[in-house]
């Protein structure tokens, strides 16, 4: 099988599904603006050619240069797994006469609006929500749906450009702020603990689940330096308080008409037990939570993912064992790094549950941690206990320190 796969090199767990899929017997056609010799060596040795594009952001110049050398070759599948290359994917698998995501499929995964209303169709609770493309279209949309809302574009990721704003002044600083999106999505803010619900599909069917939890809310995590957000892997699907999430994303999926491949939702639930829908992405959460999923039960989600995709079935089970928690760290001042504090006393304590650390090395340049969730590194840690696996996080978010200058 030929699949042409869109950023086989970024972000960082893209050459990870590369292998994936050339493990299970699939030719990688990869397609990205980098040079050749900067696609990352794990991606560079699974993959069977590389279509380099002057940009993927011009989408209509990424066609004529994939469809000038597809031309004569066939192409059995389009992936992208990172979401500002979904609809690229999508109109270049109308062009190839691929089968998978149609444009329209697709849009209902990427317009926030659209998407609200098609699971609100179905019967799923949903924020009130309204979109706007102007700074008045987004004073009448609060007008409407009440203060507190939550403002974010209208086909974002994660949380970038997201602003709570609770009273008139704040909405006058987020619309300043959100002067370069052409177009956002306004909703009701859901005051409840957020959670995701992740799963790997089969035309439709259900193959994997995962369910994972924000310490603190992205949010919040996204508005102060300070903090080490985590993020989670829980080990008890089961647990009660978790059953609404779990019949929500299956019938959001439902509701979506989602068929094969992974996707990420978002949902609230809040302090009387009602589940509230938030987003959802027709790709893998980032910020190496795949990792995370992979720790919980020690399986790899990147070949499950790849067989569900090229063979259509799905091995990469196993016991959930774990609750798994990435700490992202961000250092103390600016410039390049300085020093780390406190990372060998953790390994003492704790060697047996920290299964993974990634910091920037001595001398590199911080990252901003406004734009990338990973910021200058992060720590992974796992244990059968819940509260033990939290107390063990919190204990990397207050005695691991980076500094810089």
């Amino acid at each position: 099988m030929n699949v042409m796969m869109i950023a086989p090199g970024y972000p960082d767990e893209m050459p990870f599904f590369v292998r994936g899929l050339a493990l299970e017997g699939a030719a990688v056609i990869g397609i990205g603006d980098q040079p050749e010799h900067d696609v990352p060596q794990l991606a560079a040795r699974h993959l069977a050619a590389y279509v380099r594009v002057p940009s993927l952001q011009d989408e209509d110049e990424c066609l004529r240069v994939v469809m000038q050398w597809a031309k004569g070759k066939q192409v059995d599948r389009v992936i992208c797994l990172w979401e500002p290359g979904v609809l690229l994917a999508a109109r270049l698998r109308e062009k190839l006469g691929a089968p998978g995501m149609s444009i329209e499929d697709t849009e209902a995964f990427r317009d926030k609006d659209l998407m609200k209303e098609k699971v609100a169709k179905a019967g799923i609770r949903t924020p009130k929500h309204k979109s706007a493309k102007t700074a008045q279209g987004v004073r009448a949309a609060v007008k409407k749906i009440g203060y507190p809302v939550i403002i974010k574009p209208i086909a974002g990721a994660g949380s970038m450009d997201t602003y709570r704003v609770d009273d008139a002044a704040e909405l006058k600083a987020a619309i300043a702020k959100m002067g370069h999106i052409d177009h956002v999505n306004v909703e009701e803010f859901i005051d409840g603990e957020e959670y995701t619900y992740d799963t790997i599909c089969i035309d439709g069917r259900i193959v994997y689940s995962n369910i994972g939890y924000y310490r603190p809310r992205p949010l919040i995590a996204r508005s102060e330096e300070w903090i080490s957000p985590q993020t989670l892997c829980l080990r008890d699907l089961d647990a009660p308080e978790l059953k609404g999430g779990h019949e929500m994303g299956h019938a959001v999926i439902e509701a979506l008409g989602f068929k094969t491949g992974f996707t990420h939702m978002e949902w609230y639930r809040k302090p009387d037990g009602e589940v509230v829908f938030g987003e959802i992405a027709a790709r893998p959460a980032g910020a190496r939570t795949v990792d995370l999923m992979n720790f919980v039960s020690d399986i790899d989600l990147f070949r499950g993912y790849a067989e569900a995709e090229v063979n259509g079935q799905f091995s990469q089970v196993g016991p959930r064992k774990y609750n798994t928690v990435n700490i992202f760290k961000r250092a103390q001042g600016k410039g390049r790094i300085q020093r780390i504090e406190g990372l060998d006393a953790l390994m003492r304590r704790f060697r047996q549950n920290i299964v993974h650390v990634d910091l920037l090395p001595i001398g590199a340049p911080r990252r901003n941690w406004v734009q990338t969730l990973i910021s200058d590194g992060y720590v992974c840690v796992r244990h059968p206990d819940l509260q033990a696996a939290m107390d063990i996080a919190d204990a990397v978010g207050t005695d691991l320190n980076m500094y810089a200058g």
